[in-house]
């Protein structure tokens, strides 16, 4: 994952608790819960992406034991 990717559900989960806490102190349960569901929006890209790079280390360290390397091409082995 990029560090724009991050950026960006961070900054989408920031956004979300600014205003589910702007629908809290006005008393705007509707904004609260746009708000906490935009939060939770960006909290599940953040895992799905997490999951990603968890799914990429897995397959550089299997790559690293074996002694491939990422971009070997398996018909060029001999």
């Amino acid at each position: 994952m990029g560090i724009g990717d991050k950026a960006k559900n961070k900054a989408e989960e920031l956004a979300g608790k600014a205003k589910a806490a702007a629908g809290d102190a006005t008393d705007n349960r509707d904004l609260e819960a746009e708000g906490r569901a935009q939060e939770s929006k960006a909290d599940v890209k953040q895992a799905g992406e997490n999951l990603k790079d968890s799914g990429d280390d897995v397959a550089d360290a299997l790559r690293s034991a074996s002694g491939a390397t990422k971009f070997e091409d398996p018909d060029t082995r001999r």
